[in-house]
């Protein structure tokens, strides 16, 4: 993956995203964010304002001359044009528009507030677009062992070392990110420690079937030539794998067990690693939003909403569930 120093991009731009990683200390990840963010809208504003061949691709589209003086002519009304653009050209949906809001709010209120290169906020008033909430897909627990029994069926150089990846994915819930940044040092008395959003870390426990994957793995894993030594999980190349591959390694997976590679993802296995756990584990909220790393125990509750016969057998089992239609049976003998 190219580092932000391999793109080209106006001096504001750079200082902006500068700003966000050493004063705000936010993550590279979330700061390629918005650049990608940022440099769509930048292009949009050159064709919105005429200063781009509209027969060129938009993602041809150079934002190297973007700079003060063109950003103080950015209104309310560019905004909304620009919001209206990725929903009907780009087919964003309201996740992605909501996103582009929240860069475009940041950028603005750095440009107003910081660097002092505007003396208004135009994304004042800007309102994000309403999300609508659906509750996470997931594989139950049958489709789990399906998933984790395909691995057997591919032959391959590398199956220990899948098994070993779809295991933890399934069973701690981690972050695609979190994986392939495990180091051999991240383990230690069957747990695991994973650096996630923010750079805090957590500790995960290692359940039976984590280690024993990993113990497996360990013995094949490649040990001369490789470039990351400390790497827990190793590509073809001898380098860390890398989150591309770990993308490519679960679709292959989860279409060899027969299950939609559209509608599964390594987030999809994050999800279904935190169902399988809040139903069967009868654990805390608390203790999942830890294991989780979420920052608001709001993103952990979702996973409460999702089994519907929990909620049944949470509500047949109150101790007044018969108590109205005893009442009224009693009334009926009184009578």
């Amino acid at each position: 993956m190219k580092s932000l120093t391999d793109y080209e991009m106006p001096d504001i731009l750079r200082d902006f995203l500068n700003y966000l990683q050493t004063i705000k200390g936010k993550s590279i990840n979330t700061v390629q964010v918005y650049f990608y963010d940022l440099r769509v809208f930048f292009r949009f504003l050159k064709l919105h304002r005429n200063l781009a061949d509209k027969k060129m691709e938009f993602d041809e589209i150079g934002i190297l001359d973007v700079d003060a003086a063109l950003l103080r002519t950015v209104t309310l009304s560019d905004l909304y044009s620009y919001m209206s653009f990725v929903s009907n050209n780009r087919d964003n949906t309201s996740h992605a528009r909501a996103r582009k809001v929240a860069s475009l709010k940041t950028f603005f209120n750095y440009l107003n507030t910081k660097a002092k290169l505007l003396d208004t906020n135009p994304t004042g008033e800007l309102e994000s677009p309403k999300i609508i909430k659906r509750l996470p897909r997931y594989l139950n627990v049958e489709e789990s062992k399906k998933l984790l029994s395909s691995v057997s069926t591919v032959e391959g150089p590398n199956s220990v070392r899948d098994y070993a990846i779809l295991t933890i994915f399934l069973n701690c819930g981690i972050r695609l990110s979190e994986l392939v940044g495990i180091n051999l040092s991240n383990i230690k008395n069957n747990t695991l420690t994973v650096i996630g959003k923010g750079d805090k870390e957590r500790s995960i426990p290692l359940n039976n079937a984590c280690v024993q994957a990993i113990a497996e793995y360990m013995k094949v894993r490649p040990v001369n030539g490789i470039k990351d030594k400390n790497a827990l999980f190793i590509s073809g190349h001898k380098q860390r794998i890398s989150k591309e591959s770990v993308q490519k390694i679960v679709k292959k997976y989860i279409k060899e067990a027969g299950l939609d590679p559209q509608r599964y993802s390594t987030h999809k296995l994050r999800h279904t690693a935190a169902t399988l756990m809040y139903k069967y584990g009868n654990v805390d909220i608390r203790a999942l939003q830890e294991l989780l790393g979420h920052q608001s125990i709001a993103t952990t509750e979702i996973y409460t909403h999702l089994d519907q016969q929990q909620l049944r057998d949470a509500v047949s089992k109150n101790p007044l569930a018969d108590f109205g239609s005893s009442e009224s049976a009693m009334t009926k003998d009184d009578e």
